[in-house]
């Protein structure tokens, strides 16, 4: 069936209706391997498709957010958190009238290097490895080689940037990068107190008052009053940016989020055994090389040290399959006579 002009009509449209300092995708600077463009989608709605499909996307849904093995079906996974990054950061994007595609598909990218049990995973493998492990840089090593089997997703530039760059360290290249970078804050501060208050760690009454006269009394309106910040102050020029007040503000929020939930022993009390879980992997997969996945034991040709190696397979476990190898390693069996 032939489908003609439906790519270079969107392409079209993007540089009809987008702001001048938008992402375009006929002027993205390609991926790392050419190939042929899709008859129907332009390229970052491609990469969009691409991640979403991916073997690394579908495992957040089992993977920790904040909270660890909570009690409860209503708590935020990986997927989850992910997911409501996607939106805040659609929301501000087409508001700005920059490229939904590309803000969309650094979002759903953000977060796939991530390790089982959160932060907690990050910090063991961080710990273990000689050469230091980073969820963002994985994320990309994610997209860029281990999935499809060693092939990677051959993403465009802009969308690599983007998920390279999201941590407050970095800053993307582009305005859609920078969208997802603030929207990830946005995102897990909003669903990790909603997640405390559910929990019964927290209250919206907690929330010191210099905070919340500036933000908001309640989840909903911090959640309205970010996004809609963000959107006043960039509204019309190339930059994305929060007021001051907010910045200053998102900052006391910060402080008072990691003093009563990241750092509460109600909330992460559990986090020591999920390390010392990841530790136990982690060298028991470097005295047991041989049991790691074929495409994996074939990156040391390309100069892969056995310690990143273990760290790929490590960090794409979810949480329940890391529970289950250490069971099946190191827990011993119930002995019967057959």
């Amino acid at each position: 069936m032939n489908i003609p002009l439906i790519r270079e009509q969107q392409e079209q449209r993007e540089l009809n209706t987008l702001a001048p300092w938008a992402s375009f995708a006929v002027r993205s600077k390609g991926r790392a391997r050419d190939e042929e463009q899709c008859d129907i989608r332009p390229v970052y709605q491609r990469d969009r498709d691409r991640i979403l499909h991916s073997k690394s996307f579908r495992r957040l849904k089992d993977k920790t957010q904040v909270f660890l093995t909570p009690d409860g079906d209503h708590y935020r996974t990986r997927m989850t958190h992910t997911l409501e990054v996607a939106q805040n950061a659609r929301t501000i994007a087409r508001a700005l009238a920059l490229n939904e595609d590309l803000t969309e598909a650094i979002a759903l990218g953000h977060d796939l290097g991530h390790t089982p049990f959160g932060h907690a995973g990050e910090r063991a493998l961080n710990r273990m490895c000689e050469e230091g492990f980073d969820h963002a840089e994985q994320s990309l090593r994610t997209v860029d080689v281990l999935e499809k089997e060693g092939q990677g997703l051959n993403l465009t530039y802009e969308v690599r940037d983007g998920i390279a760059n999201h941590q407050t360290r970095g800053m993307p290249q582009t305005l859609e990068g920078q969208i997802v970078r603030l929207s990830d804050k946005i995102a897990y501060f909003h669903h990790d107190m909603d997640d405390a208050i559910r929990g019964g760690i927290l209250s919206d009454a907690d929330v010191p008052e210099e905070i919340a006269r500036v933000l908001g009394r309640s989840l909903r309106d911090r959640l309205d009053h970010f996004i809609h910040d963000i959107i006043t102050t960039s509204m019309g020029r190339p930059v994305i940016a929060m007021s001051p007040e907010t910045a200053e503000a998102m900052k006391g929020f910060r402080a008072f989020m990691f003093d009563r939930v990241y750092t509460n022993p109600a909330a992460k009390g559990e986090e020591t055994k999920a390390e010392a879980l990841v530790e136990a992997l982690y060298t028991y997969y470097l005295g047991h090389f041989d049991d790691l996945p074929a495409y994996l034991k074939k990156r040391e040709e390309f100069g892969d040290s056995r310690e990143r190696l273990v760290c790929d397979h490590i960090s794409s476990m979810t949480d329940r399959f890391a529970i289950a190898r250490y069971e099946e390693l190191f827990i011993p069996k119930t002995w019967s006579i057959m």
